[in-house]
């Protein structure tokens, strides 16, 4: 009870359609559920101004605090008692992750094509609910380290997936 939490994260396109969405609560109990507070959310919040800053909208006895970027919309759920700078910190945390791991480009072109990185990323931010990180450098590196392909030469790796794959190479030396 004492932690922060969140009810859900959203990653919805420019028309209202998930692209991602992880839930962490009990309170849409079907696929129809959910996907109603996804229009509905959408639908409440699409014509606000939310690109240089997060807006935060209550509704549903739930505080939503949400941010676009080109086509994509951002948005983090909380209970009526949660506090609204957590859950800007949460959804501030996921959205520059998400800027890091595309590299800038961050349209719905390139959320589809890499979806495991944001999927990734979703479990990097909240486990069942519990906020885990909100620092986005921190998430970004944790999912591009479980993405690398360790077996590709390190010519062809950034730099910090070669510091990825090292840091790898010597943990399992120490554990043998």
């Amino acid at each position: 009870d004492l932690c922060p939490s969140v009810k859900n994260i959203l990653l919805l396109d420019s028309e209202g359609k998930r692209i991602a969405a992880k839930y962490f609560s009990d309170d849409w109990p079907t696929n129809n559920a959910k996907d109603a507070f996804e229009k509905t959310v959408f639908t409440k919040t699409q014509k606000t101004n939310a690109r240089t800053e997060a807006d935060i909208v209550m509704f549903e006895n739930k505080i939503v605090v949400f941010k676009f970027v080109q086509d994509l919309h951002f948005y983090v759920t909380g209970g009526e008692d949660e506090n609204e700078l957590i859950l800007a910190t949460v959804l501030q945390g996921f959205f520059d992750a998400v800027g890091i791991l595309l590299r800038g480009n961050v349209d719905k072109k390139e959320a589809l094509e890499n979806l495991d990185l944001i999927l990734m990323c979703l479990d990097e931010v909240v486990d069942g609910g519990i906020v885990l990180e909100t620092d986005a450098n921190s998430i970004a590196g944790k999912v591009a380290s479980h993405s690398i392909d360790s077996g590709a030469p390190l010519s062809e790796q950034t730099i910090s997936q070669a510091l990825a794959t090292a840091r790898e190479h010597f943990t399992r030396s120490l554990l043998r």
